[in-house]
């Protein structure tokens, strides 16, 4: 079966990482079509406003895309892509598995825990002014209708990829309309599926629970910043962002993407890491319904990674971009 898929390569690696990409799922066999589309941050308009319209109305005509890292301005600048992506598609769930990759060194072994984060409200509905000159405030946004459907989201991915708990992350100690609305969805969907442990614990604790004991997670279920600030702390307990993929996914399409950065020092140099776009490549075939080739180039990943001959130099090998992509491609071949 052919696919339609929209690529946005990104900036920095992205086109590189992009084009490995690329060729390993023709390897495996996969058949694509892309469209490829830009959305830079550097496209930035004076106002302040970005060009993202053909980006947008390309992932609505084909309902899946790809994407590499793109850069977002700090403490100024033009409003964050990534975010504008999600929020204008309404692709509410965000999706990171953490999983230990063989021969990647991390501080733990055994690591296996899915992330779930509300990807379209909190404090990234970026609703903030200056009240008075020195003072701003900024307002956390949450509904019953996306914290009902996070949870659903999450119950259901449990059900199918056989998930027995769910932890709730919050603080809802404190702020306890806003954090307390989102506990109260969650706990309405959760009585739905008795099968699920459902368990709720404060947002510092987890994140101290998850680098002393990672293993006793099996997904956790989060508000937008606390998702993503939870998501890269958990990704640095298996090797950091080049080794874990992501996907963001609604009811009417889906985008897969490495959320590492753009690495500018490296890019062009034939350096980069294919691995965090390879690994949100093979999600996205699972949501395409091509788990057979999905399967066959996550078993290849990991043996090139636990031979260790052809990595690159990020998880301490000497390989390029192009080495690593042709010691993958050879592993696909010899099946």
């Amino acid at each position: 079966m052919r696919h339609k898929v929209t690529l946005i390569p990104g900036e920095g690696i992205g086109p590189e990482v992009a084009g490995a990409v690329r060729r390993i799922l023709e390897a495996a066999g996969v058949q694509i079509d892309w469209e490829e589309v830009e959305a830079r941050a550097e496209k930035a308009s004076a106002s302040g406003q970005f060009v993202t319209e053909g980006a947008v109305e390309s992932v609505r005509r084909n309902h899946v895309a790809l994407k590499g890292p793109m850069g977002t301005a700090i403490a100024g600048g033009a409003p964050s892509i990534n975010v504008a992506l999600r929020k204008t598609l309404n692709l509410y769930a965000n999706v990171r598995p953490v999983k230990n990759l063989p021969g990647v060194k991390s501080r733990f072994e055994d690591v296996d825990v899915v992330l779930i984060r509300e990807n379209t409200e909190d404090l990234y509905s970026g609703l903030e002014h200056e009240v008075v000159p020195g003072v701003v405030e900024s307002l956390k946004i949450i509904t019953e209708k996306a914290s009902t459907a996070i949870a659903q989201f999450a119950f259901k991915y449990a059900m199918r990829e056989g998930r027995k708990k769910i932890h709730a992350i919050h603080k809802a100690n404190i702020m306890k309309l806003s954090d307390g609305l989102f506990l109260k969805s969650i706990r309405v969907v959760a009585q739905q599926y008795p099968q699920i442990e459902y368990k709720e614990m404060i947002v510092d604790n987890a994140c101290m629970q998850i680098v002393l004991n990672p293993q006793q997670f099996d997904m956790l279920l989060l508000p937008n910043l606390y998702g993503d600030v939870m998501s890269d702390l958990a990704a640095g307990l298996v090797g950091g962002l080049g080794v874990v993929g992501s996907a963001n996914v609604g009811d009417e399409a889906a985008m897969f993407e490495a959320v590492h950065g753009t690495a500018p020092d490296i890019a062009g140099k034939g350096l980069a890491n294919p691995t965090a776009l390879l690994l949100s490549s093979i999600m996205m075939l699972d949501y395409l319904g091509e788990r057979s080739a999905a399967r066959r180039i996550e078993a290849a990943l990991a043996k090139v990674h636990k031979e260790g001959k052809h990595i690159t130099h990020d998880v301490g090998g000497k390989a390029g971009t192009t080495e690593f992509t042709d010691a993958l491609i050879s592993s696909l071949h010899a099946g």
